[in-house]
């Protein structure tokens, strides 16, 4: 059930949260099985929601084998418990194995040891084995409550006061290996660790001809090897969930070789620690190197990423998503009745969902049960739709057909990037080329966006032409924020001359990590920084509650010199406890008066005595760089599915002589809530808010609430929300 369908509430965030009172409740959260970066964001969150709604909430240090040790393995939280830990990988409360928890005196002491501290709500962020030992316990609860009486180690009293538990989990897991959620916490992140890697073995591709294998973790899912496959153009890719066809040796050495004869300098093949074949045997990189070495002769070599997927910073993704699991867990923790199952937090889409815990740890141990018995077109629906849309989008870009086995449409097609350079524009296009190809089509790159259209800087551009670019930033095709306006004669006589059938624009309408570090080392001192976005407060906002601000000012939330003084004084107050560090946001267009230096100067003059400031602009610096995985696969399949629906355009209008344009033939693709959808021009226009160049109604607004409430406001604003915390989720395209 959707987290709108189950509450739906009206108002502000938190007018909705007013009758979701937790005094007189305790809430304990652990992190059990192996770390994930973004755990500690997810505890950051539970903690801090907590204490927002008037519960005690305990941190049980060590996972289970804290619960079962007690004393001071549980220990109160408090606001400034969970401060400067956003940016920290791992999880600061500890993780362990706890074999003592498998058995029922274990529980039985765990069981003891909350209701010491009156802790009848819990919150476990981990795998699918620690949510099921959650489970278990709590469906044993009353029992063991009542051995505890009969032992007297409670009384009567206790027994019905504390009558019952509740449960709700989040999923900690690099391996994203847990059904019935799009994303689990850490994901993003060790992708990003990955992507990092390969951009490093990229750069010797320069020096030498050689084959690089790559091991990733996945001991049961190939998500990481699937999605790292496709950010970066992997020539090759071994999971679990898909084994290669017999006779895969022979079709990978001649995909290599043909590389080599492209003059390609570097091969990259990446092996999911669990990969195995049809028959249910390992295929170890040490196998794979051994076979490319014997085979063909090119200098191999592996590359076992092992924990470093682990280490590391989390992820903007990572932090977001956990920030607002953790809050959805504290919403289901209060309207909780004894009757409520056990549930996970999840992602689906875009909306935050509460399932069933145990359906959901049976249709992931489905999955495997699926491998086991060799039924791998199975484990890949089981893996749900995401997983597949991957799996069949690398297929269709990693290899060419021979050119006599595509039938040609006799269709061109033309590529044009527009607007500012983004990350993942070069994705895109190679996409966009590959699967055009593919279908058949003839395809065509024009350069310098649409001044180079109009001149006629337009080339047919092929299948290897695109080779190692979904890795490079900015945009490769050369981007202007030319409008076409004033060329579209001369644009209209391209068309002709080159016969274009169908265009493909990709481009636009028409980071606060070291600035926070350097601020841990210092005391009482305030960052106010600038970010862009032209009048749409996106980065701001989001950058802001990724970040931990205590602020973001932005142009759809007015505000004015009585907001900026609240501000001020919320920081002051701020500083008198042991949290002597503030970050604030601020949209570049978001008040034409209240500027960056204006910001400045105010919080320096009323911060007088209590805190100094400093100021940055991020500027174009935002703009470089190497996109990240999320844009590289994003730019991937949203282009491969709008060269697709350009493909089924094409095959509508064949033998039908000249087709005049209608609404439908002119569409932006985007996500739009759980959905990716063509969404006419017409229609859009009339969503648009075009002075600004933003939609009239922005999604990400709801999450304002979150950031103040995370912030330590105790109210003062009020914010429309529906009380469905939304959040874009990148890899389910």
């Amino acid at each position: 059930m959707d987290a709108d369908d189950s509450r739906a509430p009206k108002g502000s965030l938190r007018k909705f949260l007013e009758h979701l009172s937790g005094a007189g409740k305790a809430i304990g959260v652990l992190t059990s099985g192996g770390d994930a970066q973004g755990m500690n964001a997810a505890v950051r969150a539970v903690v801090r929601m907590g204490i927002y709604v008037g519960a005690k909430v305990y941190f049980i240090y060590e996972g289970y084998q804290g619960m079962v040790d007690g004393g001071s393995n549980i220990a109160e939280a408090d606001w400034e418990s969970v401060s400067s830990i956003l940016q920290v990988g791992g999880t600061i409360i500890g993780s362990a194995r706890c074999q003592a928890f498998r058995t029922r005196e274990g529980r039985l002491k765990a069981a003891c040891n909350l209701l010491q501290r009156g802790i009848t709500n819990l919150c476990v962020i981990g795998g699918d084995g620690s949510l099921t030992g959650a489970n278990l316990f709590r469906k044993e609860w009353s029992g063991l409550l009542e051995e505890l009486a009969r032992n007297g180690q409670i009384d009567k009293e206790a027994v019905q006061k504390y009558a019952y538990l509740n449960v709700v989990g989040m999923v900690g897991s690099i391996d994203n290996d847990f059904c019935g959620t799009d994303m689990t916490i850490g994901t993003d992140s060790a992708l990003h660790r990955i992507i990092e890697v390969v951009d490093a073995i990229m750069t010797t591709a320069q020096s030498h001809q050689r084959t690089f294998v790559l091991e990733v973790m996945g001991r049961h899912c190939g998500y990481l090897a699937l999605v790292s496959a496709l950010a970066c153009g992997a020539d090759w890719v071994f999971l679990p969930e898909s084994p290669p066809e017999e006779g895969w040796e022979e079709q990978m050495c001649v995909k290599l070789s043909e590389n080599r004869a492209r003059k390609k300098r570097l091969n990259i093949i990446i092996v999911a620690e669990g990969a195995i074949d049809t028959q249910n045997k390992p295929i170890t990189s040490e196998k794979i190197k051994e076979l490319v070495v014997t085979q063909l002769g090119y200098d191999t070599r592996v590359t076992i990423l092992g924990h470093v997927q682990r280490g590391g910073t989390p992820s903007a993704f990572d932090r977001i998503l956990a920030s607002r699991m953790g809050v959805e867990a504290v919403i289901a923790l209060l309207e909780a009745t004894p009757d409520t199952p056990a549930c996970v937090v999840s992602l689906n889409g875009n909306h935050a969902v509460r399932l069933p815990l145990m359906e959901c740890v049976q249709m992931t141990q489905d999955v495997q049960k699926a491998m086991d018995e060799r039924r791998f077109q199975d484990a890949v629906r089981l893996r749900g739709r995401s997983f597949a849309g991957n799996l069949n989008t690398y297929k269709r870009l990693a290899i060419k057909l021979p050119d006599d086995q595509i039938p040609k449409t006799n269709c061109n097609v033309a590529v044009i990037n527009v607007g500012a350079p983004a990350a993942g524009m070069n994705a895109a296009v190679r996409s966009a080329v590959r699967v055009g190809i593919a279908d058949g089509h003839r395809m065509l790159a024009i350069y310098d966006g649409f001044d180079g259209f109009a001149k006629g800087q337009i080339k047919e551009i092929g299948w290897t032409d695109v080779g190692g670019w979904t890795g490079q930033g900015g945009s490769i095709l050369g981007t202007k924020r030319v409008l076409p306006g004033k060329y579209l004669e001369e644009i209209a006589t391209q068309m002709r001359t080159h016969s274009i059938n169908a265009l493909l624009i990709i481009g636009g309408f028409e980071t606060c990590d070291r600035i926070k570090q350097s601020a841990s080392g210092t005391k009482r001192r305030v960052f106010i920084i600038e970010t862009m976005g032209g009048y749409c407060g996106y980065l701001a906002n989001m950058g802001g509650l990724a970040a931990g601000a205590d602020a973001a000012y932005i142009f759809e939330e007015p505000f004015d010199i009585r907001d900026l003084q609240s501000n001020v004084e919320h920081l002051t107050e701020k500083m008198k406890t042991t949290i002597q560090r503030g970050l604030v946001l601020r949209n570049e267009s978001c008040s034409e008066n209240y500027t960056t230096d204006f910001i400045y100067q105010l919080y320096s003059e009323e911060g007088k005595g209590v805190f100094d400031c400093r100021k940055n602009v991020l500027g174009h610096m935002q703009q470089g760089g190497a996109p990240s995985p999320f844009d590289r696969n994003f730019g991937t399949k949203i282009s491969a599915r709008a060269m697709e629906w350009i493909t089924a355009k094409l095959k509508e209008a064949r033998g039908r002589g000249k087709k005049f344009t209608t609404d439908d033939s002119i569409c932006v693709l985007g996500i739009s809530k759980r959905n990716v959808i063509f969404q006419p021009v017409a229609e859009l226009k009339k969503q648009t808010d075009f002075e600004h160049r933003i939609p009239k109604e922005q999604w990400w607004l709801k999450l304002r609430p979150l950031m103040k409430i995370l912030a330590k406001y105790k109210a003062s604003y009020d914010v429309s929300d529906s009380g469905q915390l939304e959040h874009v989720q990148p890899w389910s395209v």
